[in-house]
């Protein structure tokens, strides 16, 4: 199954009460259950963010937050980046990251952006050109490192 996948972008409120529970079923199935990492997800930066979403059909299989500079890092950041484990093999992680950049630059008028991100994760990453920033670091128990582009 390589399905084309439909991307939707939402502020926080215009979400509708469907599209917000897709979203935080997904990050709760993912960060929390699969990761087995019980921490409070629901963070009250959502308000913030712009939320973009990748649906295959009506199944919500990738979904990170866009942020301008100043709403959670000094520069502008892209955060709670998922894809569902069904669909990690399709490629859809690389798409999801070409379109929150390209969604950066267009939307929020934004070229340099931090992330925190997972360790494990530093190569996919880095192929999106994120150059790691920091020595690894714990948040939430699982080792993390900054990362910046451009």
């Amino acid at each position: 199954m390589t399905d084309t996948i439909r991307w939707e972008v939402d502020r926080f409120e215009d979400l509708d009460i469907y599209k917000l529970y897709k979203l935080l079923h997904l990050r709760a199935d993912v960060f929390v259950v699969e990761q087995n990492c019980p921490y409070l997800d629901v963070d009250n930066k959502d308000y913030k963010a712009l939320h973009l979403q990748g649906y295959v059909g009506e199944t919500l299989v990738a979904y990170c937050r866009l942020f301008k500079r100043g709403d959670y890092f000094e520069e502008a950041s892209i955060g709670r980046v998922v894809v569902a484990g069904d669909f990690r093999k399709y490629g859809y992680g690389h798409q999801l990251m070409d379109k929150a950049i390209e969604l950066e630059e267009s939307l929020l008028n934004e070229t340099k952006i931090t992330i925190s991100g997972q360790l494990y994760l530093k190569s996919f990453y880095e192929y999106h050109g994120f150059i790691q920033t920091s020595e690894p670091y714990l948040e939430d128990d699982i080792p993390h490192v900054q990362m910046k582009r451009n």
